[in-house]
C-alpha cells in the first residue's frame, strides 16, 4: 500500500497500512550544521540533533538519515523530512537536545497525511515556527481552477 492509494480524507484504516505510511517516511538531519557562533573546530549540534532523532525512532519505523549541508546554514539547525507520494518538508532552528520527538511526531503526521501535506494542527510548535519550505512531490500536478 502507498500514500496514494488511501482515499482522499482519509486515515490509513488498520495499524498495518500505518506502519507501512511510516516506513516510507524518512527525516534527513544536517550534519555539519552549527551556528554562526558555534566554535568551527568543536562538534557540530547537527550531529548530535541527528543521533537523538534516531534514538527517538526507534521502534517506529521512520528512517533517519545523516546529510552533509542542506544549505539552511543561517536558520541552523536543520532538517528535511519525506514520505513518498507526500511533499517534502525542510526546517530549521532546530535544537539537539529538545527537537528529536518533534521531528518524529511531524513524521507521523505526515505519513498519515492522506493529502500529502503534513497538517498544521497537531504539528509540533518548533515545526510551525521552523518551517523553511514545503516541495512537491515529483509526479504533482496544479489543479487549474
Amino acid at each position: 500500500m502507498n500514500l496514494t492509494d488511501i482515499a482522499p480524507g482519509a486515515c490509513p484504516a488498520d495499524e498495518e497500512a500505518e506502519n507501512e505510511a511510516l516506513t516510507s517516511t524518512a527525516i534527513y538531519v544536517c550534519i555539519t550544521c552549527r551556528r554562526a557562533s558555534d566554535p568551527e573546530d568543536g562538534p557540530r549540534p547537527g550531529l548530535a540533533l541527528a543521533r537523538a532523532t534516531a534514538r527517538a525512532a526507534e521502534g517506529t519505523g521512520v528512517a533517519v538519515r545523516q546529510i552533509r549541508c542542506l544549505a539552511n546554514c543561517s536558520r541552523a539547525l536543520s532538517a528535511a523530512m519525506r514520505c513518498d507520494g507526500a511533499w517534502t518538508y525542510i526546517f530549521g532552528g532546530l535544537e539537539a537536545d529538545t527537537d528529536a520527538a518533534a521531528l518524529i511526531e511531524g513524521a507521523r503526521l505526515l505519513a498519515r497525511a492522506s493529502d500529502g501535506l503534513m497538517p498544521w494542527r497537531g504539528r509540533p510548535e518548533v515545526l510551525k515556527r521552523g518551517l523553511i519550505a514545503r516541495v512537491p512531490p515529483l509526479d504533482f500536478e496544479e489543479e487549474s481552477e
